[in-house]
């Protein structure tokens, strides 16, 4: 695997110079600056190369930017609405724009109105650390009673509800204004976090929006830009819905194990491929992300390597973000997938072999607490998990174990 590090730009206060330290060797980034839907110039893109190649002092850092997280899918593109053409278009011109650069890998998602979901950014650990964290529980607080969407009610167990509404019961303005800022929180890096007022909006559109409707404007997605992918000799993977099933009534077409393959088979080419995400997936407890390797491996272009710990085992449940070995995926079992994957792609002449993998999130610990990263991306937490995926690679990439 080739070991890259997600960085968000010269505002991270994880700094380039701080990523050759932690043993990494490629850069996962972004211009989240630029608005979605609009094209990523050439000059953009070369100024990013030129930031994430350069230390402080002006000499080489030795790292190149592997990975593009995320070239964003907008919403008009996911409801076929509005300018949703010409920012198809767009994101052709954009794709051009990158692998002229050099960059042959780029991850998006699918997910509709919310990105990435939690309700709790530092939840405090034992150890006095902290993580992320997603409490089905207050989430149905949020929806049912700040977010007030009718019908809400409905979609949570009477114990989920009933404990909701003691929870919103006991919360001051603060603590509301707090939920509704985490479940709202968007992209990471973005600057386009949406209002209670914005997540209403798009809400009452996605009412006409059935999963079959959605699955199918985004078969009509992978159409237009699949072939243009292919033709450059781009790859293109995407993200897991996270978490990894259906909030605020909205459909969830990438939650899966046959969420992907139906999608990859739909438009079947070398460019349509996954991003494994062993943390969004490994939410749900019936994904079995060592089987999934083995049976999708051939399509995965891209690894986000991380674990989470869920408190039940029900499918919509909560869960929070475990050290990297410890959550609920196995993952010496996931990893010697992917050894054995690179293996079999070696062996068959693919130029692809190196998988390119990130330590994703990590837990706040140490100098992390009083640094205030971007959530879920603390740096010496990361370096941690990176530490310990690595000794696990070393391990079974030893020629004598037999993987």
């Amino acid at each position: 695997m080739r070991q890259t590090w997600r960085w968000f730009g010269p505002a991270d206060i994880t700094s380039i110079d701080d990523i050759t330290q932690v043993g990494a060797v490629g850069v996962v980034s972004a211009l989240h600056h630029v608005p979605n839907g609009v094209v990523w110039s050439a000059e953009e893109i070369a100024k990013r190369h030129r930031e994430i190649g350069t230390r402080k002092d002006g000499t080489a850092s030795g790292l190149t930017w592997d990975v593009v997280e995320s070239l964003p899918v907008t919403e008009d593109m996911k409801k076929q609405k509005g300018d949703w053409r010409a920012h198809i278009e767009n994101y052709k011109i954009s794709m051009r724009n990158l692998r002229d650069s050099g960059v042959e890998v780029i991850c998006y998602n699918f997910m509709p109105v919310l990105d990435w979901t939690r309700t709790d950014l530092r939840w405090n650990l034992p150890n006095g650390g902290s993580c992320m964290r997603f409490d089905i529980n207050d989430f149905a607080a949020f929806d049912i009673h700040i977010l007030a969407r009718p019908g809400a009610g409905a979609d949570y167990t009477n114990a989920i509800a009933d404990e909701a509404g003691r929870r919103f019961g006991a919360l001051d303005e603060a603590g509301k204004k707090a939920l509704a800022r985490n479940v709202t929180m968007g992209l990471p890096g973005s600057t386009e976090s949406m209002s209670l007022d914005d997540v209403r909006q798009h809400l009452s559109e996605y009412d006409r929006i059935s999963a079959e409707r959605l699955r199918a404007n985004f078969v009509d997605f992978l159409e237009a830009v699949v072939p243009v992918a292919e033709d450059l000799g781009v790859r293109l993977c995407c993200h897991p819905d996270d978490p990894p099933f259906a909030l605020l009534g909205l459909p969830r077409v990438m939650s899966t194990e046959a969420d992907y393959t139906t999608m990859l088979d739909a438009v079947d080419s070398s460019a349509n491929g996954m991003t494994l995400c062993s943390g969004s997936l490994g939410a749900r407890p019936d994904n079995d992300l060592p089987g999934m390797m083995e049976r999708l491996g051939h399509k995965v272009h891209f690894l986000h390597l991380r674990n989470v710990k869920r408190d039940t085992s029900d499918v919509m449940g909560s869960f929070y973000e475990a050290e990297h070995l410890g959550g609920d995926t196995d993952m010496v079992a996931l990893i010697a997938a992917i050894v054995r994957e690179e293996k079999k792609r070696k062996a068959a002449g693919r130029s692809d072999h190196i998988i390119p993998m990130r330590p994703d999130h990590g837990q706040d610990i140490l100098d992390d607490l009083g640094r205030r990263s971007q959530p879920g991306y603390p740096t010496i937490g990361r370096m941690k998990g990176l530490a310990e995926l690595r000794g696990v690679m070393a391990a079974l990439e030893h020629g004598d174990l037999g993987v």
